[in-house]
Formats: structure tokens, C-alpha cells, sequence
């Protein structure tokens, strides 16, 4: 689509084949974009005589871009070295690896990340804060520049194994400087975040939560996620994560819990009551989790959800497929429920429901007057999608990656085909294969379950 390029320069009216507004995909409009924002969606004839430049879109599909509630983007050298691992691999891959980034690793690694989002068809993500040493500018400028829109979280834990490592004062001061370090950032909104609960003391996660509901911005933290978690806490504080948040009044709308996936009856009433979003994380359940969050409930009790990835696979479609798979696994089969949401409310968890969670409702994850526009071009054109009964249902079980032609990020086309339009993709991959293994063999990571060839080989070895 080379008519996209040039289009952040000129007010443009989209006329794809088919647009997905928040309430089903319709056919006959147009999309005005001006100046980075979605100004008007009617009617293709109501344009007639007044209508800026106009792109025909045919065979098309023109939708919001993806929104993904849980990522952590300087952690993508990581990647297949956690795969086949019992649970909590923080503790043996990701804080080893971070600890031992320099800036023009984390650089490196935050751009192949923003860009590995882009192409799964992600333009905002939430990131829950690199425990990196480097400032946080490094990584909002690498965001920024490969184009993607980023809820960047602060990490603002004020305890390390137990004990102080910052006072409370400083915890404070760092957080409040990254709330008003962003002001006027097109694509950069501030978030605050405590990795998990156990790494702040009362005082602190109650001020954190403070400010975050007074600044109006997310509070990020990974909540009942595994066993281990939950019984640390039950040890040292006699009461589970999201118990002891709720005992202390700090949850409310300003908290993003990361996974929730071990909850009682009595913490899914209190997420519903409390009005805290949920990112659901059903590729990272799979992957390295205790269990599956009880997603489609908490969405018929009337929580707030959005998905997110955990930085396992930047790909929204099987992200959706994932999503409606594990409720269906999990809680469709034995209730006999063959809808398991009915295929659109995974559709709108990944839009609507991912942009409530992150603190941006009416801006990204829809197509709108007055929403960035942040959009994605994706080809019906594919025996995939032919012939087309339900549109909404076979965008959650057969769209694929490569059908997203474009992706725009606040009305500039970032990607073509899943390349950079402005920026040599070519010498980021050779970077990123350099550096990263320098950083694998330099941090000391500790990986528990053998690379696929070694475990073949056990396996065989093992056999009479």
C-alpha cells in the first residue's frame, strides 16, 4: 500500500472493503484521518464533494490495532530459553539477563521487541518495567522510534529478598518523576508498577497506589499468578497477593493485575467490586503457568480485561485463538458451553477491553472520531477467508500474522509487509544476534529444562 506512506502528511479518507467498528464489521465507509487522529467514519457518499485524499482499500479489511496489556520488552533475547520451564523463571532467566544489559543491549533489545509487536499486529503495549540498570529513556526512545505506542511502567519496588533496598521517599520521588518525564509524548504514557506484591512493603504499595490513582494511570503488578507466589505470601503476611492489596485499600480502577490466574471466590468478587482490570495472559498459562485465568466469568461478572502476551509471542491473531482455546479447555468443555464467549468478546478483549485496562478507553483499540489512529490493514483476500460467513469469529480462529498488510501508529505508516518503512530491519536482527549472545554468555542464567536437542538425546539415551 505505497498510497499509505506519505499519508501522516495530508488528511486521508481509508475505503477498505470491510471496517471493524466497536460494535461488528460493517461495509460502505470511510475513515477520515488528520493529523494522527481518526476525525470522521460515515458513509463513503457522505464524503462526496469534501473528501481529502482518497485511498481505496479493496479486499481489505481496516481495523484498530491490537492492544497488549502485559508485556516486557527488554526481555525479548530471552525468548526460546524459557521454553519447557517450571514456573517462576524470572528468578533464573529474566533478572539475571537484565542485571547484566548495558544500554545498547537494552536499545537493541526494546526495538526487536516494539518491532516483533508491529508485526503481530500490536500498536500499543503496556510494559510492566525492565529491571534493567539503565535510565528509562533508553527504552522509551527506542519504543518511540521503531514506532509503536507504549504504556511504559516504572518499577517502584522498595524491597529485594526481603529486604529495604530504597526508602519510601525515594521510591516516591522516582515514581512521581516518571509520571511528568512523558508530558506531551505522542507515544509514551507513564505507568507505575511493583513487580509483585512481596517486593514492596505495606507503606510503599499503598503510596504507589496512591499516586497512581491520583496521576490517573495504571498500576501494574503480577498478582496470584503461581503457587509459589501465593504461598510466600500466605507465610509472611498470613494473607494471599490480592487479599493483602485489598486488606491494605489499594486496589481500585487504577490496578492492571498481570495473569490473576489462581483466584477464590471471594478475590473474583473483589476485582469485580473494585473495579481493577485484569490483563489475561493465556499463552503464558500454557507455557509457564499454575492455571488459567477465569477470564470469560470474570467478563460475564462484569471485570475489566484486556490480554496480554507476558512477552511470550507478539502475534494478536493466535494471541485471540489462545484466549477463547483456554476458556474453552478450561471451563466450556465440562459445562458443556460450545460459544465460550461467542468469538467477538475476544475480539474486544484484545481492542476495547485491552485499551480500558491500559488507561486509554476512547483512544487506541477502536476505530472512532477523536481515537488515535492506530490501525491495521489486513488482507480478505486469502483462501483463509473464503468463503467469509463470520467475520468477527474467523478473525479469533484463522486470521494469521501474515495477512496484516499495514500497520499504522498515530497516522504514520510504520510497517509494509511486516517490514520497516523507515529503518533498516536487516541491521537490527545482525545487531540483536551479536549482542544477545553476548548477554547469554555473559549473565548467569540457570535454565532447568535442556534445549530441545539435549532433551531429544536424554530421551533416546533413556530408551531399552
Amino acid at each position: 500500500m505505497n498510497t499509505l506512506k506519505d499519508m501522516h502528511e495530508r488528511a486521508v479518507l481509508l475505503v477498505p472493503d470491510k471496517v471493524l467498528l466497536p460494535d461488528g464489521v460493517r461495509t460502505g465507509l470511510g475513515v477520515r484521518v488528520e493529523r494522527g487522529m481518526i476525525t470522521e467514519v460515515g458513509p463513503v457518499d457522505g464524503f462526496s464533494g469534501r473528501a481529502p485524499t482518497v485511498v481505496p482499500l479493496p479486499h481489505r479489511l481496516l481495523m484498530p490495532g491490537f492492544v497488549d496489556a502485559h508485556h516486557h520488552v527488554t526481555q525479548t533475547f530471552g525468548k526460546s530459553m524459557v521454553f519447557g520451564e517450571p514456573s517462576e523463571i524470572f528468578k533464573r532467566v529474566w533478572v539475571p539477563m537484565e542485571q547484566y544489559m548495558d544500554a545498547e543491549a537494552i536499545d537493541v533489545a526494546t526495538r526487536l521487541a516494539a518491532w516483533e509487536s508491529l508485526r503481530g499486529g500490536f500498536t500499543t503495549v503496556a510494559d510492566a518495567g525492565t529491571r534493567a540498570t539503565v535510565g528509562m529513556e533508553i527504552v522509551a526512545d527506542a519504543i518511540a522510534d521503531v514506532g509503536l505506542r507504549c504504556v511504559l511502567g516504572a518499577i517502584c519496588n522498595d524491597l529485594q529478598g526481603g529486604q529495604a533496598v530504597l526508602s519510601k521517599v525515594q521510591v516516591l520521588r522516582l515514581a512521581r518523576h516518571h509520571l511528568t518525564r512523558w508530558d506531551g509524548h505522542a507515544l509514551i504514557h507513564p505507568s507505575l508498577a511493583i513487580s509483585i506484591p512481596e517486593a514492596a512493603s505495606d507503606e510503599v504499595l499503598v503510596a504507589v497506589t496512591r499516586l497512581s490513582r491520583e496521576a490517573r494511570v495504571p498500576f501494574q503488578t503480577h498478582l496470584n499468578e503461581h503457587l509459589a507466589a501465593v504461598e510466600r505470601s500466605l507465610v509472611a503476611t498470613g494473607l494471599r497477593p490480592l487479599q493483602r492489596l485489598g486488606a491494605l485499600g489499594a486496589i481500585g480502577p487504577e490496578l492492571l493485575a498481570a495473569h490473576a490466574t489462581l483466584l477464590t471466590p471471594d478475590e473474583i468478587a473483589l476485582l469485580r467490586d473494585s473495579g481493577a482490570a485484569v490483563s489475561y495472559n493465556p499463552v503464558a498459562s500454557a507455557w509457564k503457568g499454575n492455571a488459567v485465568a477465569p477470564a470469560l466469568l470474570l467478563s460475564e461478572l462484569g471485570a475489566r480485561l484486556g490480554l496480554g502476551t507476558d512477552g511470550t509471542r507478539s502475534d494478536a491473531f493466535r494471541l485471540l485463538d489462545a484466549a477463547e482455546t483456554a476458556q474453552r479447555l478450561t471451563a466450556g468443555l465440562a459445562a458443556g458451553d460450545s460459544s465460550s464467549g461467542g468469538g467477538w468478546r475476544w475480539l474486544d478483549m484484545g481492542l476495547r477491553g485491552g485499551a480500558d485496562a491500559v488507561g486509554l478507553a476512547g483512544k487506541v483499540g477502536e476505530i472512532s472520531p477523536g481515537a488515535f489512529a492506530d490501525l491495521l490493514v489486513v488482507r480478505l483476500d486469502v483462501p483463509e477467508l473464503v468463503p467469509s460467513w463470520d467475520l468477527e469469529w474467523e478473525l479469533v480462529r484463522l486470521a494469521n500474522r501474515d495477512q496484516i498488510e499495514s500497520v499504522i501508529v498515530q497516522g504514520r505508516l510504520r510497517l509494509d509487509r511486516g517490514m520497516p518503512v523507515d529503518w533498516d530491519g536487516e541491521a537490527l536482527m545482525e545487531r540483536a544476534r551479536t549482542i544477545s549472545e553476548r548477554i547469554a554468555a555473559s549473565a548467569p542464567i540457570r535454565r532447568v529444562d535442556p534445549f530441545a536437542g539435549e532433551h531429544r538425546a536424554r530421551w533416546k539415551s533413556s530408551r531399552p
